[in-house]
């Protein structure tokens, strides 16, 4: 059963929202959709389920070559698609990257360029309006959000990933369809499910007021810890599954509070194109070391964390989710996932200039950040 939730975007959630899709380009008016996912999806069955979903969808109006991190290139090359295929709207298929590219495609169909004007750090969130064509979002992973988030992050030609902010960009539809997460990997279960964590604890502790925002990151706290190790271990259990992806989408609902140094850190360190890190699992193993730099300053929203995620006696926030990392089989240390340790000071830059560190709960400096990456190392 789906159901129809209005907040901030309309989303069709359920096991069966899929087939809202033919509807969704009817009321939208969409006539010729450019579909963006990635060669993986592409060239597997689940593609079909939502070309069947769709009378308007044919193969020539796909673009499948979505990096695993997306790039400025990436993004100039499915807007030449889109522009000879004459698409008069998009579907993003597939996780983040696909959904964050779909968003930055959407952006320049009607606003000039370069991209990077429009970055947060170059206070381009302003230069953004509403005059962009229709993008409908189908999440395939329960992490990012990115169905109903306000920021895409793209790499930009120098390496810099870097995040574009603006009410604007949330897609005009999310369609979440938790039997589309059915047949992932357990490892990428597990660290799409630790960002969708991520994003629920670093909205909470924001310094920023808005408690609607924080009620909403808790309930996607709570259901995230209840059921990430059932998802990664029991992978058919659609009620799990079901679970994960509501948790996914509170995170990103919670946004409007910002994030913090978590993600400061990732997104310095994701935008190496030779690196190819992955978002989730580089918050994974960042995580723990946050938190406890942030601990001092948030002792009584750690007491509330502590207890959803029902820490023991002797265990604090960061041990407890170190412990989770082991678990879930996701690596616990930077070195571990390739990353080399000449670059950390420059990842610390980048990190204190990322839109995420304002609203980390304890101020960062550029050696606060370099100090993490190597405590994480």
């Amino acid at each position: 059963m789906s159901f129809t939730i209005n907040y901030l975007t309309r989303i069709e959630f359920g096991d069966d929202a899929l087939f809202q899709l033919d509807e969704t380009l009817q009321r939208l008016n969409i006539k010729r959709p450019l579909l963006i996912t990635d060669k993986g999806l592409s060239s597997s069955s689940i593609i079909n389920k939502v070309i069947d979903a769709s009378s308007y969808v044919t193969p020539s109006l796909i673009y499948d070559a979505t990096p695993s991190n997306p790039t400025e290139a990436a993004v100039g090359e499915a807007l030449e698609t889109m522009r000879r295929q004459e698409c008069d709207g998009l579907i993003a298929f597939g996780g983040g990257s696909c959904i964050d590219l779909s968003k930055a495609v959407r952006l320049l169909a009607t606003h000039p360029g370069p991209l990077r004007q429009y970055a947060a750090i170059e206070k381009g969130s302003e230069k953004i309006t509403s005059n962009m064509p229709d993008l409908i979002a189908v999440p395939t992973t329960a992490g990012t959000g990115s169905e109903v988030g306000r920021a895409t992050l793209i790499t930009m030609h120098d390496n810099r990933k870097l995040g574009l902010l603006s009410p604007h960009l949330i897609p005009t539809t999310a369609i979440c369809d938790p039997e589309l997460t059915m047949d992932l990997p357990r490892s990428l279960t597990a660290t799409t499910g630790m960002d969708a964590i991520a994003h629920c604890i670093e909205t909470y502790l924001s310094p920023k007021i808005n408690p609607p925002a924080e009620a909403i990151a808790l309930d996607g706290l709570s259901r995230a810890i209840t059921n990430i190790e059932a998802a990664v271990n029991e992978q058919n259990d659609i009620s799990v599954r079901s679970e994960m992806m509501m948790a996914s989408l509170e995170g990103a609902l919670a946004f409007q509070k910002g994030l913090g140094g978590v993600h400061s850190l990732s997104h310095a360190l994701g935008g190496y194109h030779d690196l190819n890190l992955h978002h989730g699992t580089l918050n994974a193993v960042l995580l723990p070391a946050v938190l406890r730099f942030n601990e001092s300053y948030c002792m009584e929203k750690y007491k509330r964390i502590s207890s959803i995620i029902n820490v023991k006696v002797d265990e604090t926030p960061d041990q407890f989710f170190y412990n989770l990392n082991k678990k879930l089989n996701i690596p616990t240390r930077l070195r571990d996932m390739g990353v080399p340790e000449d670059i950390l000071e420059e990842a610390a830059q980048w990190a204190l200039e990322d839109h995420s560190t304002a609203t980390n709960p304890r101020p960062l400096d550029t050696d606060d950040l370099y100090n993490l990456l190597v405590e994480a190392y």
